[in-house]
């Protein structure tokens, strides 16, 4: 059991096993085995977006089967490897059998990530690749400074870029008939 995050020694890789015993504060995504440390608390113009997203997708859901769920919330990819846990900031998952205690085993529907200045390109990258290897349907990328949503549908196992969204567009989703989201809305 590891207890604080200096115990752990960053060129090593980790199975989703060693991820479980780790009780420290820090947040972290295993990527193929290897430690991603994640920023500290995201800015509050982050919070912002990230509580309009929830909180326009949570409310279109109520009552639904597919259900929403924003970070700090495990995603385990299985189908990658057993070395392999991301944190999203929202994910939508519509299979039930999917959401268990520890989180999502499996691609959840839809992933919505929201760039932090933390963010590095490699770390963009890596996501963006490991969310389509897994079979996430749907892939969202949240530009805050350019107030831009680029949206990704995965078909034939790679994913097919929307144009990007911006003031004054609609953004609609493959998997939510019906969701109807205003770029305005979401950046105000």
């Amino acid at each position: 059991m590891v207890k604080n995050f200096s115990e752990l020694d960053l060129t090593k890789q980790y199975t989703v096993k060693d991820y479980l015993t780790w009780q420290f504060a820090e947040r972290v995504e295993l990527f193929k085995g290897f430690i991603a440390k994640m920023s500290p608390a995201p800015s509050s113009r982050h919070q912002m977006i990230s509580g309009m997203l929830f909180l326009e997708i949570g409310i279109f859901l109520r009552k639904k089967s597919c259900k929403v769920f924003y970070a700090p919330f495990d995603v385990y990819l299985p189908k990658i490897d057993d070395r392999t846990v991301l944190q999203p900031d929202i994910c939508v998952i519509c299979d039930a059998a999917k959401i268990q205690k520890k989180g999502c085993v499996g691609a959840p529907d839809l992933v919505i990530e929201i760039l932090s200045p933390g963010n590095s390109r490699l770390e963009m990258e890596d996501k963006y690749n490991l969310y389509e290897e897994a079979g996430v349907k749907e892939y969202w990328i949240v530009f805050p400074s350019e107030q831009i949503i680029q949206v990704y549908f995965l078909e034939n196992g790679k994913y097919i870029s929307q144009k990007a969204h911006a003031n004054g567009d609609i953004v609609k989703t493959r998997i939510l008939d019906g969701l109807d989201l205003e770029v305005d809305k979401i950046f105000e």
